[in-house]
């Protein structure tokens, strides 16, 4: 796993403040936002374990785990991956492809020292975000709307 850097530490705290802000303002029962390679168990891919810098999980997954869940069962809505310089184009288009393929409805590659945002979606059209724009994570994030700019402050 490549080390991070202050740049990279950043904009992933950013990026949980930010989701946990707009998590906070969901009705209840939430979700929640998790970081730090968190490791998900997929239940429809046989021992298929996933790694993710940050994930937004929804409610009724975070309702069926115990506390004695190490990995979580299911499938987060959300899954963003930050972009290291020592991360090749076949890594990172490996790691989308993997998301996708378990379910995660939206992929986000942040690249913090180029201050943009790439989302993905499973048979849509890669979108492109650079700082002077709003990220929107409709349908999925009901609400959600960040100026790109905030995730890199």
């Amino acid at each position: 796993m490549p080390q991070r850097d202050r740049i990279q530490s950043a904009a992933k705290s950013n990026l949980v403040y930010l989701l946990n802000e707009w998590r906070h303002r969901q009705p209840v029962p939430r979700g929640v936002v998790l970081s730090d390679d968190v490791e998900f168990d997929i239940p429809s891919r046989n021992e298929t374990r996933v790694e993710i810098d940050v994930a937004d999980v929804p409610a009724e997954t975070i309702a069926a785990q115990t506390n004695a869940t190490v990995m979580l069962n299911g499938v987060p809505v959300l899954a963003i991956e930050i972009e290291s310089p020592t991360h090749t184009y076949g890594y990172i288009h490996d790691r989308i492809n993997e998301h996708i393929a378990t379910g995660v409805k939206q992929v986000w590659v942040v690249d913090p020292h180029f201050h943009t945002v790439r989302v993905h979606h499973p048979g849509q059209k890669t979108e492109f975000f650079t700082n002077d724009e709003d990220l929107v994570a409709e349908p999925d994030l009901p609400g959600f709307r960040v100026r790109v700019a905030q995730l890199f402050e």
